[in-house]
């Protein structure tokens, strides 16, 4: 009797030794950069391109990078993440609108034609490219159980998942084909899950890897966005217009105003009355 129960637990070993055999896949690679959708022909960047010519209230337009395979980012899961970035911008005084471009509009290996394209579609001046790289990468070995029952051995697969996630975002002058600037955000996601259910988990910590890199974007977009302000006001970075009727985001509330106009008032009837 005790010869078979290590017999058998040499088996169940054996078997949970061998079930890492059954589940290794390779490392999930998710790419779309902004290079490759630019310079498609391996073309260099204009290293001295013309200053750029803003004209304020801007008119701007976000779009994902088009990659390979576009299926490996769905598009309602794009707008959503858009849409979280143009939320983030949407209030600024001098930015008129911000479209969201869907990536039907952009080619892979499109070029600066193709973006100028979509962004006179659009009806916009500016367009944040938001490019993106991301790895899983999985490991089944820690998570294969033996269990003992009365009936017999049974194998629970598991695996484990690490999703390292880059987002990147450029904002570019479309006329000009000017590099603004551009600011990173970045994610890693842990987990695990029995093997059964490991396709919707790791989907979900895909999908999650990108809120989380865009949720760190927006902050970094936002800094990079006031140093550029900063650098405009040295003329060497771009050249501002106002567009007729635009009042640079300073015009004074009318509540201000009144507020003022009452203030006024009665210093002036305090003074009669003193005089």
């Amino acid at each position: 009797m005790r010869l078979r129960t290590c017999l058998l637990a040499l088996a169940g070993a054996a078997l949970t030794a061998g079930c890492a055999t059954w589940f290794d896949p390779a490392p999930r690679t998710q790419r779309a950069t902004v290079v490759e959708y630019l310079y498609p022909k391996g073309e260099q960047p204009t290293l001295n391109p013309s200053l750029p010519e803003l004209h304020l209230p801007l008119r701007v337009g976000i779009a994902f990078v088009p990659g390979e395979r576009a299926a490996d980012l769905p598009e309602t899961e794009r707008d959503r993440l858009l849409h979280r970035v143009k939320n983030a911008f949407a209030n600024r005084p001098y930015i008129s609108a911000i479209e969201v471009i869907p990536t039907a509009y952009l080619r892979t290996r499109g070029g600066f034609d193709n973006l100028e394209q979509a962004a006179r579609m659009f009806n916009v001046d500016v367009v944040t490219l938001l490019s993106y790289d991301q790895v899983q990468f999985s490991d089944s070995n820690r998570l294969s159980v033996f269990y003992w029952t009365l009936i017999g051995g049974y194998i629970f697969n598991g695996s484990q998942y690490d999703v390292s996630t880059l987002v990147d975002a450029s904002v570019f002058d479309v006329k000009s084909h000017s590099l603004l600037f551009r600011a990173p955000g970045t994610s890693q996601i842990k987990g695990s899950s029995p093997l059964v259910k490991f396709g919707e988990a790791s989907r979900e910590a895909r999908s999650e890897g990108y809120r989380q890199a865009i949720d760190a974007l927006i902050p970094q977009l936002d800094a990079q966005l006031q140093d550029f302000k900063t650098r405009i006001k040295d003329g060497k970075v771009a050249r501002v217009v106002e567009r007729p009727g635009y009042s640079g985001g300073g015009a004074t509330d009318p509540a201000m105003l009144a507020f003022l106009g009452l203030g006024a008032l009665g210093i002036l009837v305090r003074r009669r009355r003193a005089g």
